[in-house]
């Protein structure tokens, strides 16, 4: 933070930028600058080799942008996000024009055990789904004001982050707030998925898709702040939702990237409700995704680490997928 030096006469443009950063950061915490292992040697082919890498100090939101605090957004901004949009029909050349509505791809648990490589078993395009409707039409967010606000794409999360002063986190960023000062630890809070018995993040418990045992009291999102923070006071660095950066996603250079896991598969997946916003016919760019989910499960994949990322098409919206915020220092 930029501050006047003792027996010198005040720039007004650095107090400017200090009151400006001041009223970014509200809520958010302050993480110093330093370097750490990166990525783990021990689980999925996108997260090797381990290496070093070095961030510059930041501040962070405390926890994952709400719905409330996303509403806000939308009701001074007049923002229209992209799952409230009709897909350009240009960009679905193969999809009857009757098809191509607004809408967003939600998660149905089916209802006994299934083939897991088949995701379009348990994702859907909804038409009407959205951030205000998280289930499609007929649901709202009524009691979820502080659930971490679902259905937006990455254009959106960088709409929010601009009107609020900010931007999304690198994804070195990202994993290094993430770990909480615990370099090379499997979780954001040790090495232990469960210490003394105790739930640590809002994961899948029972067999996914089709069993969810609930045993965190949460079968979907949870309020934000629901399980401990990490070491540097941050809500919700695993689980609960996914959380968008601004890195495009690259696979390793030493090993190709495995299929997204409680996510849609990209681009071969199609949705028998409607287009899938990834089934577009041009490259869309994919970003990396962070944290893992409520839908990520011990019996089909362990994403809920700091270790673990996905490539994510930045036209897609789900209702597993987040943001949160950094604001860098000047």
């Amino acid at each position: 933070m930029v501050k006047a030096q003792l027996g010198r006469t005040p720039n007004p443009g650095a107090m400017l930028q200090d009151r400006v950063i001041n009223a970014a950061t509200n809520g958010m915490v302050w993480i110093p600058e330093g370097s750490f292992r990166m990525g783990s040697n021990d689980h999925y082919d996108e997260e090797r080799p381990v290496h070093r890498a070095a961030v510059n100090g930041f501040w962070v939101d405390r926890h994952l942008v709400t719905v409330a605090e996303f509403r806000r957004f939308v009701k001074a901004a007049g923002y229209v996000t992209i799952a409230e949009s009709a897909p350009n029909p240009a960009d679905y050349p193969n999809v009857p024009r009757g098809s191509l509505v607004p809408g967003s791809l939600v998660f149905r648990s089916p209802p006994g055990p299934v083939d897991h490589t088949d995701h379009r078993i348990w994702w859907a395009y909804v038409p009407g789904a959205d951030w205000r409707h998280p289930e499609g039409p007929g649901s709202n967010v009524g009691g979820r004001e502080h659930h971490p606000v679902t259905h937006v794409a990455y254009e959106d999360a960088c709409a929010y982050a601009g009107w609020a002063g900010k931007v999304l986190p690198t994804e070195a960023e990202w994993e290094y707030a993430a770990r909480g000062g615990l370099d090379g630890a499997t979780y954001t809070w040790g090495n232990e998925f469960g210490p003394r018995g105790h739930r640590m993040a809002n994961t899948w418990q029972g067999e996914f898709p089709w069993q969810n045992l609930a045993t965190d009291g949460f079968k979907g999102t949870s309020p934000v702040g629901a399980f401990a923070p990490n070491g540097y006071g941050l809500f919700d660095m695993a689980g609960n939702v996914w959380e968008w950066t601004c890195d495009v996603f690259i696979a390793s250079h030493q090993y190709g990237a495995r299929a997204a896991c409680c996510g849609p598969r990209e681009p071969e997946m199609t949705s028998r409700a409607g287009p899938n916003r990834n089934n577009r016919v041009d490259g869309i760019p994919r970003h990396v995704i962070k944290g893992g989910s409520h839908l990520c499960a011990p019996n089909y994949c362990l994403r809920y680490r700091p270790a673990a990322r996905q490539g994510e098409a930045i036209d897609t919206s789900t209702s597993h997928i987040g943001f949160r915020c950094i604001v860098r220092a000047a």
